[in-house]
């Protein structure tokens, strides 16, 4: 109920009386970075909303490459798709720092979603938001031409999702999990980042990354 991240969140914005219903079926934990929350292919337990710190979520193959599907920032929730299907969850999530985390039981969370029909709603809608993100997402990594045209593409997405559209971002993220999410080597990623810094199109300092020329880098995306 004093959460500062309730405002246009999933289910923290909703009256106080259904927050309140809410707020009885959760419990709160704290996690370290590397924590695991759920693991591909584990019965889904329930749904995990992210309170403050990030947790990405990833997929492996056989041969165990790894792909980071996104990254969950506070507010957001991970497990929800399993979660209402009953299926198994179909993705990793693993804490990438301090995190504090809600759990929700998938037995008292679907009776919440019964009884509360503008939960639902939000469900719904978010489920929405899920299916076009992973639509996207192929659509980046089958479409795109080259290594360039993917990070590009990555760098204007953070962009927008991560940093309300500004030139100078936080990527809170290591080349090989950037190599992660777009499906290159972490040598790739590196070589294409020297690229593009050369070429004046953005600066890199630590994890501060600047975009100094933004019709450049949108050329680049092939946007």
């Amino acid at each position: 109920m004093t959460c500062p991240l309730r405002e246009g969140r999933l289910f923290c914005d909703l009256p106080p009386d259904v927050v309140k219903s809410l707020d009885a079926i959760t419990s709160a934990a704290t996690y370290p970075k590397g924590a695991v929350l759920f693991v591909e292919g584990q019965p889904a337990r329930g749904v995990f909303v992210i309170c403050n710190g990030r947790v990405k979520v990833s997929s492996s193959s056989a041969g165990g490459k790894v792909m980071i599907v996104r990254v969950v920032e506070a507010g957001e929730v991970v497990g929800l798709p399993g979660t209402i299907s009953g299926r198994p969850y179909g993705a990793t999530a693993e804490v990438m720092e301090p995190a504090q985390v809600t759990f929700i039981k998938r037995d008292a969370f679907l009776q919440f979603l019964r009884q509360h029909g503008e939960a639902a709603v939000k469900v719904a809608q978010l489920l929405t938001d899920i299916y076009e993100a992973a639509h996207q997402e192929v659509r980046t990594l089958g479409l795109s031409r080259s290594a360039s045209e993917k990070l590009a593409k990555f760098i204007l997405d953070w962009s927008t999702g991560h940093a309300q559209g500004q030139d100078r971002l936080q990527l809170a993220l290591t080349q090989e999990e950037i190599a992660e999410m777009i499906g290159v080597s972490r040598e790739t990623v590196t070589r294409v980042l020297t690229e593009f810094k050369k070429k004046k199109v953005l600066a890199l300092k630590g994890a501060t990354l600047t975009i100094l020329d933004r019709t450049a880098l949108e050329q680049l995306a092939g946007n």
